[in-house]
């Protein structure tokens, strides 16, 4: 049965109980990790970076009231901030009154791009490519059998070209990566074409890698409530002007972004997933209509607000860093059955972090409940 996420006081609770209160929806192995307190030993690390030394550490913590297409979730947070999981999970609890989340996620696509300079006609590039696609396709269908055998692979090429005075082109192959975050398939597709397409284009492959900006795999989440649930009229318009503030001055939005990202990166990095490729794809996807603009926003309606969240989330639930014991137990308490699932997950989490920061800011100000936890985190480290 899937554990609820409306747990009432269990921030007040003692830490022990806090730790039984999930342990049954974890498995074993899972279970006993945490009951010693998680973390991540020595020799694991050593084996997972470079020049390793030893370990540092982030509190792994629990984001409530998380309810998306009608599924509660608990969402692991790896994040030194307490505000961070305090605002994402008081702002779920708001859009819960509402019947909480909706979202939904692209399959998860992925993009090789392979960069040919000196093309002798890179205006036919286009058409050469076109013209080539299935072929291409298949030699990088051969390079991923073990994905292709999983029902993934290449499927589409495509050129552009860069500048046609330097003969500068740029390649592109779709992948379906499944349940990967996928950048080593992408990787290994992208030189594998690469041969073939200089051939093709009679110019010089230079760089033959993924792109960060995952277009093809892009989630949205959006929610409704009332203007009560925010604590009036007043807040919610000040939530949807704060909103529009974001869309009208770049300062403003940066600041703004940073709030989404507050709640998807902790969770991010509580799941094994590679947070710095998320951050690169959602700023680049803020200003890819070429200024930069909010990730989220928020709308007046006649009972309250209406707020929606789309960025690129490339994310994984096999490979990479997921297979660590600590990572292994947070996915097993998000327990989600694809990456789709997850990246809907986070984007709600993104959107439930930006109305926090915004409810804050149009109300009492961001400072005072922040400064609140901030103290009780520095009382607790005080020599």
């Amino acid at each position: 049965m899937r554990p609820t996420s409306r747990i009432a006081g269990f921030y007040a609770r003692p830490l022990a109980e806090r730790v039984a209160h999930v342990q049954p929806s974890l498995s074993p192995q899972a279970g006993a990790w945490l009951a010693r307190g998680g973390g991540l030993d020595v020799a694991t690390a050593d084996r997972m970076s470079e020049n390793v030394i030893g370990t540092t550490g982030l509190p792994l913590a629990l984001a409530l009231n998380l309810r998306v297409n009608q599924r509660d979730y608990l969402v692991p947070m790896a994040v030194e901030e307490p505000s961070v999981v305090a605002a994402a999970s008081a702002a779920a609890r708001m859009a819960r009154l509402g019947g909480g989340f909706t979202g939904d996620a692209d399959p998860s696509l992925m993009t090789a791009q392979i960069h040919v300079d000196g093309c002798a006609d890179a205006a036919a590039a286009p058409a050469t490519i076109a013209a080539l696609a299935g072929e291409l396709c298949a030699l990088g269908d051969a390079a991923i059998p073990r994905m292709v055998a999983r029902g993934g692979g290449c499927r589409a090429a495509r050129a552009r070209v860069l500048d046609a005075a330097e003969g500068a082109v740029v390649v592109e192959l779709d992948v379906d990566v499944g349940d990967a975050m996928g950048a080593n398939l992408i990787d290994t597709v992208a030189e594998a074409v690469a041969p073939r397409i200089a051939e093709a284009l009679d110019g010089h492959a230079l760089l033959r890698i993924l792109t960060n900006l995952a277009l093809g795999r892009r989630a949205r989440a959006r929610c409704e409530l009332t203007a009560d649930a925010v604590g009036g009229d007043a807040i919610a318009d000040g939530i949807a002007r704060a909103s529009r503030f974001a869309e009208l001055d770049v300062a403003r939005a940066v600041t703004h972004n940073k709030g989404v990202m507050n709640g998807v990166d902790a969770a991010a990095v509580a799941l094994g997933q590679d947070w710095r490729a998320i951050e690169a794809g959602a700023h680049g996807f803020a200003a890819l209509a070429g200024g930069y603009r909010p990730l989220a926003t928020w709308r007046r309606t006649a009972t309250g607000l209406c707020g929606a969240i789309e960025l690129p989330l490339a994310l994984g639930l096999v490979g990479g860093g997921t297979q660590a014991p600590g990572v292994r137990a947070a996915l097993e308490l998000v327990a989600v059955t694809s990456t789709q699932e997850l990246a809907i997950v986070l984007a709600a989490v993104g959107l439930a972090s930006n109305l926090a920061a915004l409810r804050a800011l149009a109300s009492e100000g961001i400072q005072r409940g922040h400064m609140r936890l901030h103290a009780r985190r520095l009382a607790g480290v005080a020599p």
